[in-house]
């Protein structure tokens, strides 16, 4: 699979695309089966209060058939026409949602860098937690970057409702549909209920120049486990290294040579259990923190 010309010039203007029925029924109740297996099983799913938001870390990496999806042709296609066809896969994040999620961008690039793939689980519309994009928001001139038009302070600055922000389009999905969007485009969901299921791919382009790998290590410090300080002996859990063929593993390895040496206390390979272990305190201190 590869974007077309227009897809991919789509993207860069405003900063994400929506694929629709890229995954079958069939492939999807696949998909669901492993996740829910994952955020039940490893991600604290199963203490979810409803109130707050669940989330887990690196959510595709703990079942071997779960991992597969980033072999899959149709996501290799979509990352590497944006991001070139040795794109370095970094995590990403699994969920169960509870209520609103503001505006904001999740990195300030300047740049396509980073992406985003995202897969929600459940039928979502604008009324019940779809997501929302600010198209062109990823451009460093946009106004949604000027202070005075923080969209995520919109009714004390503009006496508006961040939902009803000027421009915004709200990506209506069923499962099977797929999201992928820059780092730098704002984003936000109103109106969900509380559990909503969605889990993200971040990839980013290999980096060569020292430009590039300067940026890859500032974008590390961040949105990796040792940015958030998650000791789980390395970047990837185990399952996701134990499966890698060749071609797998010319997306990972960047991202492990890069995390190992921003993070030498962190790079002893640990069995999955105790990766496990060392998520499931950071899931615990979330769930019990107060809103």
């Amino acid at each position: 699979m590869r974007l077309t010309a227009q897809q991919i010039s789509f993207f860069k203007q405003f900063g994400y695309l929506a694929m629709s029925k890229l995954f079958s029924a069939a492939e999807i109740a696949v998909i669901t089966e492993d996740f829910e297996y994952s955020i039940q099983t490893f991600g604290g799913g199963d203490s979810h209060n409803h109130e707050r938001r669940t989330m887990f870390g690196g959510p595709i990496e703990h079942v071997p058939r779960f991992c597969s999806l980033i072999d899959d042709p149709r996501i290799l296609g979509l990352a590497g026409s944006l991001l070139g066809e040795d794109f370095n896969y970094g995590g990403g994040d699994g969920n169960y949602y509870s209520g609103d999620t503001g505006w904001h961008p999740d990195g300030h690039w300047g740049q396509l860098f980073s992406a985003k793939i995202a897969f929600y689980l459940d039928p979502v519309t604008r009324d019940s937690g779809c997501l929302r994009v600010l198209p062109g928001s990823h451009h460093p001139e946009n106004s949604a970057r000027l202070s005075a038009n923080n969209p995520s302070q919109s009714l004390e600055q503009l006496g508006i409702l961040p939902r009803d922000y000027p421009g915004n389009v709200p990506l209506e999905t069923v499962p099977g549909d797929v999201v992928m969007f820059n780092h730098d485009t704002w984003h936000a969901s109103f109106g969900g209920g509380n559990r909503r299921r969605m889990f993200t791919l971040n990839l980013t382009r290999h980096c060569t120049t020292p430009a590039d790998l300067e940026t890859f290590r500032s974008y590390f410090k961040v949105h990796s486990a040792g940015g958030y300080r998650l000791n789980i002996g390395g970047t990837f859990f185990e399952p996701m290294l134990a499966t890698a063929s060749a071609s797998r593993m010319r997306h990972l390895q960047q991202p492990i040579a890069i995390h190992d040496e921003l993070f030498p206390e962190f790079a002893m390979r640990l069995p999955h259990e105790q990766q496990v272990a060392a998520m499931s305190e950071v899931i615990k201190k979330m769930q019990l923190a107060p809103a």
